[in-house]
């Protein structure tokens, strides 16, 4: 069975594709986006296996 990390990263408006493809060539996929806590507030959740 595969062992996972996890990551949480706030996104902001206007570098989130410059965040999310720093985050996947590092090895992170992208599991989902959620409000984060302010009004325009994004948080990404990443995975990928350990050691990776």
């Amino acid at each position: 069975m595969a062992a996972w990390e996890y990551a949480t990263v706030p996104l902001l408006v206007h570098a989130t594709k410059q965040i999310l493809d720093t985050w996947g060539s590092d090895g992170w996929e992208l599991v989902t986006v959620l409000p984060g806590p302010g009004p325009e507030s994004l948080v990404a959740y990443f995975k990928r296996p350990v050691g990776g």
